[in-house]
């Protein structure tokens, strides 16, 4: 039986982190993720997981106390967001190296500069070739249920990477949602208990953890690091269909909205989602076949799956909440562009870079982009394939 709630998606992440009730955590606080480690230390405080809290100076400090507990054998975890997720880049990558299964709440949140508090994704898709598994939430029950599955995914024998799990900051990690909680006793069940093969406090084997790697054996280490990266796109649907069992809840690489007989395609990540599918509504009550692509999984990116979806679409917008500064547009579109290259009849698309810094985007916005679908479909017209939603020139 699933559990009726209201809750933040801050909430709703220390929620899954308190049943799933890890040995450390180690946190500095940084908006607007600073409640995940607020709400899971009154947790500590209340008696109600047996945690180790480590309150540190600073991101960087958290991340390496955390790659430490993880390297002596304790399942962590930790929270972060924007520049504090910068901070951390350097460990990111020693973690990923190290093969270490540390999850990370990453709460979307703009870089610097100049200054802002606001959601775009600058701060996750900088951090997306360090090597961590990557998950992204649209709504608040997406964070919490990806969350859980990120702890079977990281641990998992064939993978042994940190997952870090993203939600919109502000957008969904402090608004109040309708959400279904699983009962304390499953989760702790579905993610069991955590049993490292190695780590350093084992009595019966001597292990060197980050030590020098010469020529003669990186290139190696890194194919192996690869590999477990290869793997995590199995084991992530494996993982998905056994949390569909206590929570008849369906997770892929991405959602199809409206996609099967779409003739204009969005594809997008996080929050903004569910404005498209308000606009995809819209749409089609006047007789438009609109459709949209909700990326979940974007490292590893489900290249051969994405393709197969789009492959029908004539003309799909990807939309970036960041850019990548390349000059012909953001990562997303990189990688969705390069994954259509194969495809036999290759569609009509075109970028736009949208919501940087929490610009507001409303249903309105976007149907523009889909008006503009339309009539490159029907005119053939690609005209600009770098494009900015909503700015004043």
């Amino acid at each position: 039986m699933t559990i009726r709630e209201r809750l933040s998606g801050n909430e709703a992440v220390a929620t899954a982190m308190r049943q799933i009730n890890p040995d450390v955590m180690a946190a500095f606080p940084i908006t607007p993720s600073t409640e995940i480690p607020q709400y899971f230390s009154s947790y500590v405080a209340n008696g109600q997981v047996d945690t180790e809290f480590v309150p540190v100076e600073s991101e960087h400090s958290a991340m390496s106390a955390c790659i430490g507990s993880e390297s002596a054998g304790a399942r962590t975890t930790t929270a972060t967001s924007s520049c504090g997720l910068a901070l951390m880049v350097e460990e990111l990558y020693v973690a990923a190296s190290n093969r270490l299964p540390i999850t990370l709440a990453v709460v979307n949140r703009a870089l610097s500069g100049p200054i802002n508090i606001n959601a775009d994704h600058s701060d996750s898709m900088g951090a997306r070739d360090t090597g961590w598994i990557q998950l992204y939430s649209e709504n608040n029950q997406e964070a919490y249920d990806n969350y859980i599955q990120s702890i079977r995914i990281s641990e998992h024998k064939d993978v042994k990477l940190p997952v870090m799990v993203c939600q919109d900051g502000f957008i969904t990690s402090h608004a109040v949602e309708n959400i279904e909680l699983i009962a304390d006793e499953k989760v702790k069940a579905f993610v069991g208990d955590y049993h490292p093969e190695h780590y350093l406090l084992h009595e019966e084997e001597s292990l060197s953890i980050g030590p020098y790697d010469t020529a003669k054996y990186y290139i190696e280490h890194k194919r192996h690091q690869a590999e477990g990266m290869i793997q995590a796109k199995r084991v992530i649907m494996e993982i998905a269909e056994e949390f569909e069992k206590i929570s008849g809840r369906k997770y892929g690489f991405f959602e199809e909205y409206q996609l099967e007989d779409a003739e204009v395609a969005v594809v997008i990540i996080n929050s903004s989602a569910g404005t498209a599918k308000d606009a995809i509504d819209r749409l089609r009550a006047k007789g438009v076949k609109a459709g949209l692509l909700k990326v979940r999984v974007f490292r590893p990116f489900p290249q051969e799956e994405i393709a197969k979806a789009l492959a029908h679409v004539p003309a799909i917008a990807v939309m970036d909440k960041s850019e990548g500064f390349s000059a012909c547009g953001g990562p997303l579109f990189a990688e969705v562009r390069s994954a259509l290259y194969d495809s036999e009849v290759k569609p009509k698309i075109v970028n736009y870079i949208y919501g940087l810094g929490g610009r507001d985007v409303r249903v309105e916005n976007i149907e523009e982009v889909y008006e503009a679908l339309i009539d490159i479909k029907e005119t053939g017209n690609l005209g600009d394939t770098y494009r900015y939603l909503s700015v004043r020139e």
